[in-house]
């Protein structure tokens, strides 16, 4: 999705004119199967993704994400980091904020978060304009998904994410189009289904806007992690 954005409507910094005349920022998304990372530009005159790469590595989001943002012009170096929070992979996500964190450090740079829920919706309202609203499904692991709603024209949730079975994903639904990599645990439920099997990618993020790229960089879980700290013991003197 390279290029520059149009219509209008979107920066990805409100900063006044005179300030900073250009920024960088760098985007990492590592919340599914995909490692992605974007470099986008913005003047006064707009904002253009100048790089951008997207890989699928499964688990391997700690050997890839570093080198790929290495690959990136200027080894990635930004005004500000953008970060994917989840809810998605606990490690993918942990790999990508601790990267930010650390970049973020390095660079004298800020950092912020994003959900992979509404860069994909709005991945995918940009590529078909007409929706007035769909779903997004994720993998969830534990056979659930992680699914939200949203509004289109603007952008804007239609209600809470949540963490269900596919079955009740599928009473979510309700009609709507779906679109996202958990997408196929519905496609076994029913075959009238309007769906769409999308990873997120980094290079949307100049689609997101406001309050959806302004999160805390601090893991979102969808559910409880597998693994829970044991009980302290309390040793008597």
């Amino acid at each position: 999705m390279d290029g520059r954005k149009k219509h209008g409507v979107w920066t990805l910094s409100a900063r006044p004119v005179g300030v900073i005349a250009t920024m960088k920022t760098l985007v990492i998304e590592t919340s599914t199967a995909a490692c992605s990372v974007a470099l986008i530009q913005s003047t006064i005159s707009g904002d253009t993704v100048i790089a951008s790469a997207h890989e699928v590595v499964g688990r391997g989001h700690a050997e890839r994400l570093i080198p790929m943002i290495a690959e990136l012009p200027d080894g990635g170096r930004a005004n500000r980091i953008l970060v994917d929070c989840g809810p998605g992979s606990f490690t993918g996500v942990r790999v990508g904020i601790a990267a930010a964190r650390g970049l973020a450090f390095g660079w004298g740079a800020e950092v912020h978060g994003f959900s992979a829920l509404p860069l994909v919706a709005a991945a995918a309202l940009a590529v078909r304009p007409l929706l007035d609203n769909l779903a997004v499904v994720l993998e969830g692991g534990h056979g659930e998904v992680f699914m939200q709603t949203f509004e289109a024209n603007p952008l804007r949730p239609a209600g809470p994410f949540a963490s269900l079975r596919p079955e009740a994903a599928l009473a979510t639904l309700s009609g709507r189009a779906a679109v996202g990599n958990g997408t196929r645990h519905l496609a076994t439920l029913a075959t009238d289904l309007d769906l769409t099997d999308q990873l997120p990618e980094a290079a949307s993020a100049i689609l997101l806007t406001g309050e959806f790229i302004a999160l805390p960089a601090r893991p979102i879980y969808g559910r409880a992690p597998d693994a829970k700290p044991a009980a302290s013991k309390i040793i008597a003197a």
